[in-house]
């Protein structure tokens, strides 16, 4: 015998060594690894070189860190990761994995850290025949009444058997008797059905008790079996079964009553004395579920509920009940129990087809929602009513029972109220009534019904001349009461001409944020201010729009220097001042006259004395530009002086302009012509002071003296011209020779130049020209500068290189006047 199951285990052994290479020769072509193992391996054994399996290095394995990982909860296997082996790591046992599954498979992958491969391997578990089968009971008892016919069949519960296939149960055998055969069926699926079949009658009184051995066994090598005990009981001859007072017991039970509720009793009887009399009740041909709710007392027959019932599960419960006396006869009877609906379920709304949003010009009786309302109870307590809660732009319609649509009845409007929470509630009939509730939340879609909206019908915007190209002038704001599209604005300017050139020349604006912006620099010398139209025009179909009226002003900006008139920078003429030397202080010497071009306090002027050579005998008025003698002129002063005036206007920061006004101090004011040798620095005086005043008062009387007799000369020439006396000999003879610093240019300064410089001088009594008063400063006797001087004098009095002058016509007259060379006959006067 031991031989013989060595031998078997060598050939197992043997064939499932070239199962696992023919698997592994399969596997080749397969990215997954397939092995089999047997079961109830120990641990340690080895499955295969994975290593080889999979054409690796062994080395690859040590230094990539592989190791095994398993889909489950235990480790069932290992890698010597030197040797490339898999081996078994834990006892497996296929019944506890798998249970009655005939394939059994376990998975794992096999990771190699550091080149980050990955491989798939599965491996069946073979079951090996290690468990017995086991019947249910160690002991079965079966009783038989004596006068039980051959053929007769009892059923016997088979054995189980946790392997599979070939090691699960495959025969059944009894103890060898001369009353019973066993009978074994294969079902279709595979399972065995045991029945112990009745050959020869029962004598109660030879034989009241056999004990049979009931053996089954597998068919696994080695082969394995299970026992049990069959009790076969003989009994006395029951001549009477037991028998129902009704063959249909039927009962309504509210749904409502409660555990160890008495349902009903079944009543059966048996007119056999003794233990053949005796009943026992029992369910028959009843479900799990049926056998959980009632339960029946095996004694009385009493059937009471075990758990709570409910109608919308069942309604009718139907089963048998069996009544068996001592002697083992049965008989049957059926049970009806109806259960009766209480109003114990709301109703139940169900959403079929819901529209998320609807047009705000949704028409009227635009359907919503589709929904149906149902009721687990029966009768009047499913009788389902619907209604909407509150006052809405909807309402419910029913084409048929328990199904409504849900439908507009009004004018929508988004602006007014963008979304609704419709809540319908369902009510049914019964008593008490249940309702239930359900909510539909709708979006009132936009469209584009509403024109954009300024936050102002105008706006007053102002912007600083001279600004830089894309300075921002200002914002404009507008919205919509539409959205999404419908509400997203673009700004634009309605194009129009300003002085000749487009809109578009001078502004422009971002179409998104409605930002106006400077496209150049503005001057507020050549406009001030002009108005255009911005239109926000929204995106949606058709496209809506509004305007409003920009007003832009530009405000000034200290960016003219102040500009002279007198004297003219470009006179072409070069005079000087003549003060006599008698003049008391406050004499006015002459009169500085500028104009501004820009506005404000930015044209506000100021005079200031920027450089004399005698600081003591001049000043100027700070806002009239006068010069004035600050004290009375002394023989010790010199007789020629250069006084250099700074105007400046009140901008920030201030600009300026300078004059330069030339003085000659004489003895007195003749009729005579005076030439003015170039002025002599004063810092060539040297401590001979005295002597070169009294050489110049020398020289300057004898010119003077000289330019006496020229001039009465002069005088006795024209006596003889008596028959045609020319304008300007007229003029002379009036003894009113005006100055060309006129009166007109007094009415032209604006403010700046004072009226009374109207200048006249007596030519007939050239005594009294040093008794002039205050008003009579400048006379016909102006001296001429020496030409030779003219290029000094004129870069010395260069305007300012930023200094523009006024553009408007008086302007230009006065500086014609004052530009204008003195005619012959004025040179000869």
């Amino acid at each position: 015998m031991g031989f013989l199951t060595l031998s078997t285990c060598v050939v197992a052994n043997i064939q499932a060594g070239y199962l696992l290479l023919f698997l592994l020769f399969c596997n080749k072509a397969d990215s997954t690894l397939r092995y089999s193992v047997r079961e109830e391996l120990a641990k340690g054994y080895v499955v295969s070189n994975i290593a080889n399996d999979l054409g690796l290095e062994p080395k690859i394995l040590t230094e990539g860190g592989a190791h095994i990982v398993s889909e489950g909860t235990k480790q069932y296997f290992q890698i010597n990761k030197n040797t490339g082996m898999l081996l078994i790591n834990e006892r497996i046992d296929r019944e506890q994995i798998c249970g009655e599954i005939p394939n059994c498979i376990l998975y794992f992958q096999l990771v190699v850290e550091n080149t980050l491969q990955l491989f798939r391997a599965e491996v069946e578990i073979l079951d090996v025949n290690d468990n017995p089968p086991i019947f249910p009971q160690k002991e079965i008892v079966i009783t038989i009444p004596e006068q039980t016919p051959p053929g007769t069949k009892f059923s016997i519960e088979r054995a189980q058997d946790l392997d599979v296939g070939s090691n699960t149960v495959q025969n059944y055998l009894v103890t060898v008797n001369e009353h019973f055969r066993l009978d074994v069926h294969t079902l279709n699926d595979q399972s065995k059905h045991v029945e112990l079949v009745l050959v020869k009658h029962l004598d109660y009184e030879k034989t009241r008790k056999m004990s049979l051995q009931l053996t089954a066994a597998d068919g696994g090598e080695p082969q394995r079996t299970g026992t049990a005990v069959v009790q076969i009981i003989v009994l006395d001859t029951n001549d009477n079964a037991p028998i129902f007072n009704q063959s249909v017991y039927k009962v309504k039970v509210f749904e409502q009553n409660g555990k160890n509720y008495v349902a009903l009793k079944v009543t059966a009887t048996d007119l056999d004395d003794g233990p053949n009399g005796d009943i026992t009740y029992a369910l028959s041909h009843i479900s799990d579920s049926f056998g959980r709710i009632f339960k029946l007392n095996n004694k009385t027959g009493e059937i009471t509920v075990a758990e709570a019932l409910d109608f919308e599960d069942a309604s009718v419960y139907q089963m048998e009940v069996q009544a068996r006396d001592g002697g083992g006869l049965t008989s049957f009877c059926k049970v009806v129990i109806e259960i009766v609906d209480v109003n114990d379920n709301p109703p139940e709304i169900f959403l079929t087809s819901v529209r998320s949003s609807v047009p705000e010009n949704a028409l009227p009786q635009t359907v919503v929602a589709l929904l149906n309302v149902k009721d687990r109870d029966s009768g009047g307590n499913g009788d389902i009513r619907c209604s909407i809660r509150g006052t809405q732009p909807f309402k419910l319609t029913s084409p048929f029972k328990n199904f409504y649509r849900l439908v507009t009845d009004g004018q929508l409007d988004r602006e007014k109220k963008s979304a609704y929470n419709i809540t319908i509630i369902a009510i049914d009939d019964g008593s008490p009534s249940l309702s239930s509730t359900a909510v539909i939340s709708l979006e009132i879609s936009d469209i584009n019904d509403n024109l954009p909206v300024f936050t102002k019908t105008s706006y007053a915007m102002y912007i600083t001349e001279n600004n830089n190209p894309g300075a921002l002038i200002g914002c404009v704001v507008a919205t919509d009461e539409d959205t999404s599209e419908n509400a997203l604005l673009f700004f634009s300017v309605i194009e129009k001409v300003i002085n000749g050139f487009p809109l578009s020349h001078f502004i422009t604006i971002n179409s998104h944020s409605g930002n106006i912006f400077a496209v150049r620099p503005f001057d507020y010398e050549q406009f001030k201010e002009f108005a255009f139209v911005v239109q926000a025009r929204d995106s949606g179909t058709p496209t809506l729009s509004s305007n409003a009226t920009i007003k832009l002003f530009i405000t000034d900006q200290n960016d003219n220097t102040p500009t002279l008139l007198h004297p003219s920078p470009n006179d072409s003429s070069f005079s000087a001042e003549i003060v006599p030397r008698n003049a008391e202080a406050g004499y006015v010497v002459s009169k500085v006259i500028a104009v501004d071009a820009d506005s404000g306090q930015n044209a506000w002027l100021s005079f200031h004395l920027l450089k004399t050579s005698d600081p003591s005998l001049f000043s100027v008025g700070v806002h009239t530009g006068e010069i004035t003698t600050v004290r009375g002129i002394t023989e010790k002063d010199n007789n020629r002086h250069t006084l250099i005036v700074i105007v400046k206007d009140n901008g920030q920061p201030s600009l300026s302009t300078t004059a330069t006004v030339k003085v000659v101090i004489t003895e007195n004011l003749s009729g005579s012509n005076l030439e003015i040798v170039e002025e002599e620095n004063p810092d060539e005086y040297d401590s001979h002071l005295t002597l070169y005043l009294i050489i110049s008062l020398a020289v300057v009387t004898v010119l003077f003296l000289v330019s006496v007799i020229i001039l009465l000369m002069f005088k006795a020439c024209r006596i003889k011209k008596s028959s045609h006396p020319n304008v300007l000999d007229q003029n002379l003879r009036s003894s009113n020779i005006v100055s060309f610093r006129t009166s007109y240019l007094d009415s032209l300064a604006r403010g700046n130049i004072h009226q009374g410089y109207l200048q006249e001088v007596p030519s007939q009594d050239p005594a009294k020209t040093s008794s002039c008063t205050e008003k009579e400063q400048v006379g016909p006797h102006s001296l001429l500068i020496d030409l030779n001087n003219k290029n000094e004098f004129l870069q010395d009095h260069q305007p300012a290189a930023n200094a523009i002058p006024p553009s408007h016509s008086s302007y230009q007259r006065v500086q014609a006047i004052l530009t204008r060379p003195m005619s012959t006959d004025w040179q000869e006067g």
